[in-house]
C-alpha cells in the first residue's frame, strides 16, 4: 500500500533533495465532479450551497481522484490543519525526538539543602502533564534535594511568543483549548474543578486538580432543589481582573439533584501555574521551599543539576490528532522552528521552516496559510487538493504507521468515539475532524468494502456549517467512500 516513497527527513536537514509526491498528478481529471446523491440530497435540504462544499476523494494507489468537488478552493480547515503540522514535525525531527527539560542550581548543595535558588528551564515539552511533572520533582528528590533557601526561578525563554490575549480567538480566554504556548507548560495550564453536592451540610464542596499553592478559589455556590441542568449547571465562573487570573470565585445555584459536576478551565500564567503546581507538589513530598517566583533566564554561573526527556514525539501526536489538542499542535510549529533555525522559537521561524520542508517534498500548496498550525485561526487557508497530497505523501512515508495511528479510530476513540458506531464502520475509519463556527471539515482514510484504502478530504465553511447539517453531509460522504 505504501509503494515505496520519499525518504523522509533527518532533524534539521530540512533542505533535502525535493522528491515528486506522486498520487494526485497534475492535470488528472476526476472520475466524478459531482457529489453523491445523498450527500447532495442532504446540503439541498439544508439550502446549503455546493460552493461552500468541497470534497476530494482518491484510493491510495490511484493517479487521479475518484471524487474532486471544489478541490482546489481555498478554505479555513479548522483543526484538519493539524495533519500539516504533526505530518511535517514527524518527518523533519522524527518519531522518537524528545524536548528537555532542565533543573540548574544556583547556590552550594549540601546534605539535601540548596543554599540558593533552582532554576526550571523549558524547551518547550507540550505534553508535561501533571503527572509527569510530578516525576520530575521526584526525580529531583532521588538526586538528593530536598530543601530550598531561594526562589524558584522559571525560564521559559526558548519561546519567543508575545504576550497575548488567550481569549482574543473567541472571548472565551479561561477555556482549555485558548491556552497559549510556553516554552514550561504545565498541564495545559488547565485545573479540573469537581463540585459535589452535600446534603447533609447544604453545601457544594469543590475539588480542583490539580491545586496551585498561589490559587485562591472561593465558594459562593448555593445548593439548591430541582432538575440538574442548565448551562454549567447554574455555576457561575468569576475571575479576578488582571492578567494574574490567581483568585476564582464560584456562584450560583447548583441542583442537588447533580450528582458531581466537572468542568476545566485555564488560570494563572504559565510561570505563575508551573510555580503553584511545583510548590504545592513539593512541599506534599515533604520538601521546603522559602522563597518565591522569579521569571528569568538560568544565570550563566548557574549549574544543570537534572534533565529530563519528554515522550518521544511518536505518542505526542497522538493527543494532537485523536483529541485535538491546540496548544500541543502550536509547540510543534515553534519547535520545528527552532530546530531549523535556532532558538529562540517563534511563530515565524515555525511556518518559513514548514513551508520550506513541504516545498523541498513537492509539496507547495498554493495560498497555503499556516497561521499557529493547530487551526484555531479565522486566517488559516489550504485546499482540499492540498490536504489530498499531504495524505497520499504520509501514506508513502516510511513513518505511515506512526502517522495514521494517530488519527481518531471511527467509533472507538479520540474525536470520533461516539461517531460511525454502526458495525460496518466501526474501525475502519482514521480521521482528524475540525470544527469552528461556520466551518466543518474531516480528513483520513477509509477502507472500503473491497479492501480497497481511500484519502477523503471534505471542508465546509459558510453560515452554521459548524452545526448538525455540516456533519451530517460529510458523514453520508464517508458511508459512501466506505461501501466503495
Amino acid at each position: 500500500m505504501n509503494g515505496g516513497g520519499c525518504r523522509p527527513s533527518t532533524p534539521r536537514r530540512f533542505a533535502a533533495a525535493a522528491c515528486i509526491v506522486l498520487g494526485f498528478a497534475a492535470g488528472a481529471r476526476a472520475v466524478a465532479a459531482v457529489l453523491p446523491e445523498r450527500v447532495s440530497r442532504i446540503l439541498a435540504a439544508h439550502d446549503i450551497p455546493l460552493d461552500d462544499f468541497s470534497a476530494v476523494v482518491q484510493r491510495v494507489d490511484a493517479a487521479a481522484p475518484l471524487l474532486a468537488v471544489n478541490a482546489d478552493r481555498l478554505r479555513n480547515p479548522a483543526s484538519t490543519m493539524k495533519l500539516l503540522t504533526t505530518f511535517v514535525a514527524l518527518e523533519a525531527l522524527g518519531p522518537e525526538f524528545r524536548w528537555r527539560t532542565e533543573a540548574w542550581t544556583d547556590g552550594k548543595l549540601a546534605d539535601g539543602m540548596l543554599d540558593g535558588d533552582l532554576y526550571l528551564k523549558g524547551y518547550g515539552d507540550p505534553y508535561m502533564v501533571v503527572e509527569r511533572f510530578w516525576l520530575f520533582l521526584r526525580q529531583l528528590r532521588q538526586r538528593g534535594l530536598r530543601a530550598i533557601d531561594g526562589d524558584l526561578g522559571i525560564d521559559n525563554s526558548y519561546f519567543d511568543v508575545p504576550a497575548t490575549d488567550p481569549g482574543v480567538f473567541d472571548g472565551q480566554g479561561l477555556r482549555t483549548y485558548n491556552v497559549v504556548p510556553d516554552a514550561l507548560l504545565v498541564n495545559f495550564q488547565a485545573i479540573s474543578f469537581i463540585f459535589r453536592p452535600d446534603s447533609v451540610a447544604n453545601r457544594v464542596d469543590i475539588v480542583a486538580d490539580p491545586l496551585p499553592a498561589n490559587l485562591d478559589i472561593r465558594n459562593g455556590i448555593t445548593l439548591g432543589n430541582g432538575r440538574c441542568g442548565g448551562y454549567q449547571n447554574g455555576i457561575v465562573v468569576d475571575v479576578a481582573d488582571g492578567p494574574a487570573l490567581d483568585r476564582v470565585t464560584f456562584s450560583g445555584r447548583f441542583a442537588g439533584a447533580c450528582q458531581e459536576y466537572r468542568m476545566s478551565r485555564a488560570l494563572l500564567s504559565a510561570p505563575t501555574y508551573a510555580y503553584g503546581v511545583f510548590r504545592s507538589l513539593w512541599e506534599e513530598s515533604g520538601s521546603t521551599i522559602d522563597g518565591r517566583l522569579r521569571v528569568a533566564p538560568v544565570p550563566d554561573h548557574a549549574e544543570l543539576f537534572h534533565t529530563m526527556l519528554s515522550v518521544p514525539l511518536g505518542e505526542v501526536i497522538r493527543s494532537i490528532n485523536k483529541w485535538s489538542n491546540n496548544v500541543m499542535a502550536r509547540h510543534l510549529l515553534l519547535t520545528v522552528g527552532a530546530e531549523r533555525f535556532g532558538a529562540p522559537a517563534t511563530v515565524d521561524k515555525g511556518r518559513r521552516a514548514m513551508l520550506e520542508f513541504l516545498a523541498a517534498r513537492g509539496l507547495d500548496f498554493p495560498g497555503l496559510r499556516i497561521d499557529n498550525g493547530a487551526g484555531l485561526s479565522r486566517e488559516a487557508r489550504v485546499s482540499a487538493s492540498g490536504l489530498t497530497r499531504l495524505l497520499l505523501a504520509a501514506d508513502r512515508s516510511l513513518y505511515r504507521a506512526e502517522f495514521v495511528s494517530s488519527l481518531a479510530l471511527a467509533g472507538m476513540d479520540g474525536t470520533m468515539r461516539r461517531r460511525f458506531r454502526d458495525d460496518r464502520l466501526v474501525g475502519r475509519m482514521h480521521l482528524k475532524t475540525g470544527r469552528l463556527d461556520d466551518v466543518f471539515s474531516m480528513a483520513g482514510y477509509v477502507r472500503g468494502r473491497s479492501g480497497g484504502e481511500y484519502v477523503v478530504v471534505a471542508i465546509q465553511n459558510g453560515r452554521d456549517a459548524h452545526r448538525g447539517p455540516g456533519e451530517e453531509a460529510q458523514s453520508a460522504l464517508l458511508e459512501w467512500v466506505q461501501e466503495q
